[in-house]
């Protein structure tokens, strides 16, 4: 038997999925790159911008273009681990988003059923 790989072109979730298994696979598919990881433990408790974080990792040894970094962060905001907490203004060109973590812990209660089961 050849196992399968589970990468997104090629893989599609049952149509039967349950919504739990569906947000389960959104976080590990955002939590699957240790730079995911290294940005997580940077924000902590605090607020970070795109360019503090692109420094930190750049520290770390990490080689990111800035769309490369965009590409992670957009990851984890949309499995809902970080979020925009503001913007920043400066020197007249885009304004600079600064993140946070929406949340520390990922819970999935198993026994707990959906509304009409």
């Amino acid at each position: 038997m050849v196992p399968v790989m589970c990468e997104d072109a090629l893989y599609k979730p049952p149509d039967d999925a349950p919504p739990k298994w569906l947000q389960l696979r959104n976080f590990v598919r955002a939590l699957r790159f240790p730079t995911r990881w290294l940005i997580i433990k940077y924000i902590g408790d605090g607020s970070r911008s795109t360019k503090e974080i692109h420094d930190y990792l750049a520290k770390r040894g990490e080689r990111l273009t800035k769309s490369g970094l965009y590409y992670h962060l957009s990851e984890l905001k949309n499995a809902g681990i970080i979020e925009v907490a503001e913007y920043v203004e400066e020197g007249g060109g885009a304004p600079e988003k600064v993140w946070k973590l929406k949340t520390k812990k990922i819970v999935i209660d198993l026994l707990e059923t959906e509304e009409g089961d």
